[in-house]
């Protein structure tokens, strides 16, 4: 990790000259991580949060000048306009990709994280998954996600200007900040860290609120939901569809649980299918039709309405 001589970790990223934040490359930002996602949670976020600001506002100066050089009013405004400008989900906390916008970053290792041009669904994320995981072992190993960095890279860059050397230590950057168990390699919820998708559709706003009450669910909502699932418009949804739907249902379950309950693999995924088509594929096709999509729904909504009800 690189050193720095007093209490302001991002000082030492400053020009001394310009006092202007220097281009920072993908081993300096992962150093930048981990000094301030001290509990590894994959988020900066409460006293981390004050702690970032705060280096962020006083690394300007040259050396530090006591606790009056921030106010608890300005930081607090400060901090108001960092996560009106960055936090781009609004959940009050800082991820890795959003650092990676307030940071000078360098070009190359910016453009992995994808901001600007998510995927359009879960459904796009599976195909994707599908694509790089080449032996099929249910994880993306180093090599393969060397080759998903590059393919990433070739497409963003029309000119592609990245060494093999750059490319590696991209790699062994992105492992080290999203590889959250250090197993060597991503899971399913991993790499959807570094993939995100436009949205869950799942987790819609209208699909929300009429899973309060099952009763509030229509048959044109539940058409809506197969719609966008079905994307070669067969009148099933299968093999990649499936898997989308399932990954968007796995996080819709988990939402509300602690960060450390949300790590789902391949083995998840192919366990909650088996569930589910034992239980709903009533015609034993391996996959599912309008009628099933709608028992399905209806089964969550009841199981959620349930929820809320303990709850109250």
């Amino acid at each position: 990790m690189a050193g720095t001589t007093d209490g302001n970790f991002l000082r030492q990223f400053r020009d001394l000259t310009t006092r202007e934040f220097k281009q920072i490359t993908a081993n300096q930002f992962m150093d930048v991580w981990h000094h301030y996602d001290s509990n590894s949670d994959g988020y900066i976020e409460g006293k981390e949060l004050d702690s970032f600001l705060k280096e962020l506002v006083t690394s300007i100066n040259k050396e530090d000048l006591g606790p009056e050089v921030v106010s608890e009013s300005a930081l607090k405004e400060a901090k108001e306009l960092i996560l009106n400008a960055f936090d781009e989900n609004r959940d009050g906390k800082i991820d890795i990709a959003e650092l990676a916008q307030i940071l000078p970053t360098e070009e190359n290792f910016l453009l992995l994280f994808r901001r600007d041009h998510p995927l359009d669904s879960s459904v796009e994320f599976m195909k994707v998954w599908r694509e790089f995981d080449s032996d099929h072992s249910g994880f993306i190993e180093a090599d393969e996600l060397k080759n998903f960095l590059r393919h990433l890279l070739k497409q963003k860059k029309r000119e592609y200007t990245i060494t093999e050397e750059q490319l590696t230590i991209y790699t062994g950057t992105v492992l080290q900040l999203f590889d959250r168990n250090k197993d060597g390699k991503l899971q399913l919820s991993e790499m959807a860290k570094l993939l995100p998708v436009r949205e869950n559709f799942l987790c819609r706003p209208v699909f929300k609120t009429l899973a309060i009450s099952a009763n509030k669910m229509t048959h044109d909502d539940i058409k809506r939901v197969f719609n966008l699932y079905d994307r070669d418009e067969n009148g099933s949804i299968e093999n990649e569809e499936l898997n989308g739907f399932l990954k968007d249902l796995m996080e819709l379950v988990e939402e509300g649980m602690p960060a450390e309950a949300k790590d789902y693999d391949e083995e998840d995924l192919n366990e909650c299918k088996k569930i589910l088509l034992d239980k709903c594929d009533l015609n034993h096709d391996g996959k599912i039709n309008l009628d099933e999509l709608s028992m399905i729904l209806m089964s969550y909504n009841r199981s959620s309405s349930d929820t809320e009800c303990a709850k109250e």
